[in-house]
C-alpha cells in the first residue's frame, strides 16, 4: 500500500533492534484518513472470505481491527493482555511474548465473543517473528473458530513471521512488507 509505504518513509523512525517507531500516525498519535484507508484495504482483499468477526491484540491493533471491522460490518473484538473484574474467568486464554515491551503475557478473549460459527479475520499491525500472532490464532483455535485470514499492517519479512504462517497455509495480506532496514531508512520488499 502506497500510502501506508510514503508515510512510513516519512514519518517513521528505526530504532536499535531492528524496531519500527511509528508512534506519530499509527500506534500511539493516529491519522485517521490513513487508518480508514488501512481498514479499506482490508476489507477489499478479505471480503469474500465470509468474514464474521474481525479479531486483534490490546492495543496498539485497536484502530487498525475497528477500521477494518466498520468496512466490513462486523463486530470486532480484541485479546486483553490484562485480567479485569468485568472480564469473568470463561474466556479462552493464550501466552505470548512481546517482542518490544520483552514480557509475556496471557491474552484473553471472553468465550461469548469468540466461537466456533465465527469465520475471523485476524488485523494486527505489526508481525515480525508472529509470537502475538500465534496466540490469537490460538485463541481462535480453543473457540473452533475459523480463520478467514490475517491482515497485517507492517510486516518485517526479515524476521520471517509472515513467511511461517503463510506457509502454514494462512493468507497473511500485509499492506507494507519491509525488506530490512538500511542506513538509509526502511527498504521495502518487492512484491
Amino acid at each position: 500500500m502506497k500510502l501506508l509505504e510514503d508515510r512510513i518513509r516519512k514519518d517513521g523512525r528505526v530504532l536499535p533492534g531492528n524496531i519500527l517507531k511509528v508512534d506519530c500516525f499509527l500506534n500511539h498519535q493516529v491519522d485517521p484518513g490513513l487508518i480508514t484507508a488501512i481498514g479499506q484495504a482490508f476489507a477489499d482483499h478479505f471480503r469474500d472470505r465470509g468474514v464474521t468477526r474481525v479479531l486483534t491484540l490490546e492495543v496498539s491493533g485497536i484502530v487498525t481491527a475497528l477500521s477494518t471491522a466498520q468496512a466490513l460490518g462486523v463486530p470486532m473484538v480484541f485479546a486483553k493482555k490484562t485480567t479485569s473484574v468485568t472480564l469473568t474467568g470463561d474466556a479462552y486464554i493464550s501466552r505470548i511474548f512481546s517482542f518490544t515491551k520483552q514480557k509475556a503475557y496471557d491474552i484473553r478473549v471472553d468465550r461469548r465473543f469468540l466461537n466456533a460459527d465465527d469465520r475471523v479475520l485476524i488485523i494486527d499491525d505489526f508481525l515480525a517473528v508472529g509470537q502475538a500472532l500465534s496466540g490469537m490464532l490460538d485463541l481462535c483455535a480453543q473457540a473452533g473458530a475459523s480463520v478467514a485470514g490475517i491482515g497485517i499492517a507492517i510486516e518485517k519479512a526479515f524476521q520471517g513471521g509472515g513467511d511461517r504462517f503463510r506457509a502454514l497455509g494462512y493468507d497473511v495480506y500485509a499492506l507494507a512488507k519491509i525488506d530490512h532496514f538500511s542506513d538509509d531508512g526502511v527498504v521495502f520488499a518487492k512484491v
